[in-house]
Order: structure tokens, then sequence, then C-alpha cells
């Protein structure tokens, strides 16, 4: 069976300077949601451009339902590619009330949803607002607008862009799901390239991560989390420190302060060399009874959960998770315990 969606060696090129190299990945079935994480200007938003059609490809292919839409010398148009794509920016004719916008999307749709267009401009929050004008409404309303009429449209593939970023944070968690319910129910893909990790997490089967101007990682939201598989994933999404360690055994690596680290190597470096360790916040448990106590050298507070870091050398600190109604909150400066010996379920070197 033939995935879905495939791009392959896409590149692309404006004004002779490279904005995506050599992009490769697929979408394996209808109602897969996939999302593309990375710094601003590393060309996610070109990205969904040219899968589009609104963008022209400098090398690659992008195939679809068997179909090719897009090479260096040939290209389908946009408008017969049946996608819809939702921009960050306020993309609803100023001439036109919201309903009127989002009828447009409507007009366009080929197969029915399982959901009534007052139902879903009910879910979207948006029941008091359908006779104003876009200058009328908030940049949150417009975009929730534009989701809908893109969405509206039932299209063979779904492109959204920031889709949240003017939502306000008390509606965001509720529309994210209502969106990934329809999704779903209607087995509509999607692509949706964005800045917020857990939004990405959540939403997504399958993640893609973009760092100067290339894939780096496209896999499932949990082993890109757990499983970086480089530096500079690990630190875009921000999931810990290294520790210089050494391996003693293919079970167990030595750390001068921490002592003896055991679990399971993802990788397999030599015997006696010295390596770089990955250290995630819930790697650690804390514990006050504890022999070895490590003084805090910083600290953040996630609501349900501390992370605090804890130094252990000069060029060194941990992060570690504790939840925030377990203990009273730690200082800079005080000490805390961690329980040792230290077990990790999945070992990560670099």
């Amino acid at each position: 069976m033939n995935d879905f969606l495939i791009v392959k060696d896409l590149s692309c090129e404006i004004n002779s300077f490279v904005i995506l190299d050599k992009l490769s990945f697929s979408i394996r079935n209808k109602g897969e949601i996939v999302s593309f994480l990375g710094p601003s200007g590393v060309g996610k938003t070109t990205l969904i451009r040219c899968i589009a059609g609104l963008e022209k490809i400098s090398s690659g292919e992008i195939v679809m339902n068997g179909s090719l839409y897009s090479t260096k010398k040939n290209s389908i148009e946009p408008e017969k590619r049946n996608m819809a794509l939702s921009f960050q920016e306020n993309c609803l004719f100023p001439n036109k009330t919201v309903l009127e916008n989002i009828d447009i999307g409507f007009s366009r749709k080929k197969k029915p949803l399982k959901l009534t267009k007052n139902k879903l401009i009910k879910l979207f929050n948006l029941s008091e607002i359908v006779s104003k004008y876009p200058h009328e409404i908030s940049s949150g309303e417009i975009q929730r607008a534009q989701i809908l009429r893109a969405l509206i449209s039932n299209p063979d593939l779904l492109l959204l862009d920031e889709p949240f970023s003017n939502i306000d944070q008390d509606q965001r968690e509720e529309l994210q799901t209502s969106l990934k319910n329809v999704l779903k129910d209607n087995n509509i893909p999607t692509i949706i390239v964005t800045h917020d990790i857990n939004e990405a997490f959540y939403m997504s089967d399958k993640c893609g991560v973009l760092i100067k101007n290339s894939i780096v990682q496209f896999d499932t939201p949990y082993n890109i989390h757990h499983y970086p598989n480089s530096k500079e994933v690990m630190q875009f999404i921000s999931r810990g420190s290294l520790i210089k360690v050494k391996v003693l055994n293919k079970e167990t690596v030595f750390h001068e302060k921490l002592g003896k680290i055991k679990g399971n190597f993802i990788t397999a470096p030599k015997i006696n060399s010295t390596v770089k360790l990955l250290i995630q916040p819930e790697d650690i448990t804390h514990d006050n009874t504890s022999k070895l106590k490590l003084k805090i050298c910083d600290r953040k507070f996630r609501g349900t959960n501390f992370i605090y870091y804890l130094k252990l050398n000069t060029n060194e600190a941990i992060p570690v998770s504790v939840q925030s109604h377990n203990c009273e909150p730690c200082n800079i400066n005080d000490e805390l315990g961690i329980k040792l010996p230290i077990f990790i379920n999945h070992l990560v070197f670099f």
C-alpha cells in the first residue's frame, strides 16, 4: 500500500537563497496529523506553501494519493489540489462577514463532514460573531474563523500555519482538543507548523524537527522527547542536560559525582570510552534521606511540578522534576537529595 503523501528530497530556493534542503517525509494514512517544529526562519511556512503549490520547488517531488503534484519542471495549480491552508496572518475577506467567509470553505467541500456547519461554528465558539466583519473581531477570533473555513471544506489535505498562536490560553487547549477530534473523526490528513512543542506533541502522530533548513528528526512525539537523535534536537526541545560519563560495561556508566548509573543503552558506545549522557528531568528521583545532596543553582515552576537544576561541578548541572504538592518549594542554594543508585530506563549518549 502506497503512503498517502510522499515528500521526497524537496528543496526550495528563493532568490538563490536555500530555504529548504532535501526534505523527505511521508504521511502513511488518511487521518494522520503531522507537525513540524523548529526555530524561526528554518522554512516551516515555506514547506506547507510548497505542498500547497504556492511556492515552486527547486528539486525533489511531492506525490499525493499516487499522483505527482510537484517537481522542478511541473506543478499542479494550487486550486486543483483540493488542499486547504490556514495562515497565521489574517486572510479573511474584509468585505465579507465571518459567516460569509466560512461559507466560502463550505461551498468548496466535496464530501460532507460528520458535524453540521452550525455545530462546527458552535464548537469553535464563533456563534456570537458570525454576523461581524473581520475588522470588528479579535485576532484570536479571526484565527478560529480561518481554521474553520479551511476545515469545513473537508479537503484532501489540511495545512495549518501556527494555528493557535493568536488564541488565548484559556481557549487554546479546548480548541486543540475539538480540532483534533474533528480531524480524526473525519479522517482528514493534516500538516501543522508550529513553534509550540506541547501543541505539536499533543496534536500529532508524527513530528518533524527542522534545523538549518533540513529535517533532522522525523518520529513519534514520544521518541523525539525520549530519544532525540542529535544535540540540536535535544537543545531545541529543551529537555535535559549532558554530563560526562565513562562507559564501564554494556549497562553501566560512571560519573564522578553521581557514581554508577545503570540502564538500557540506546546506542552502543565503546567500553572505557568517555561520552556525554543525556539527563532529563524525570530521570532523577529526589530523596531527602539520601547521602548525596546537591546544591540548587536554578529552578523553574511548572504548576504541577518544579524543575530544579542541581550543580554537579563547574560545568555541569542536572535537572530534577519534583511534584510541587509533594514538598515545600526549595530555593536557590538549598540542597536537594537524590535517590541512589540511579537507574534510567533509556540511556541516550552523544
